[in-house]
């Protein structure tokens, strides 16, 4: 399955809904996880970190919602 992470668009929200450590557990249970570039970075949690966890950072939500299959947000 493949997982989307799109940046949250509500006012003052600076959550992102699934974090590097959710990332992985979900990559070494066989599935796929795309996170919308700076998704994190109200949480100080850069892409870097997504990255290395094994999410494939993409450019907008869009991205996230027309490949994903499921949608974590907050």
């Amino acid at each position: 399955m493949i997982i989307g992470v799109p940046k949250e668009i509500k006012d003052n929200e600076f959550r992102v809904g699934m974090v590097p450590s959710g990332v992985r557990a979900a990559v070494e249970a066989g599935h796929s996880v795309l996170v919308e570039k700076g998704a994190g970075l109200g949480s100080s949690v850069a892409d870097a970190e997504f990255a290395s966890a094994g999410a494939g950072i993409v450019g907008t939500a869009e991205e996230v919602y027309a490949r994903a299959g499921i949608i974590i947000k907050v």
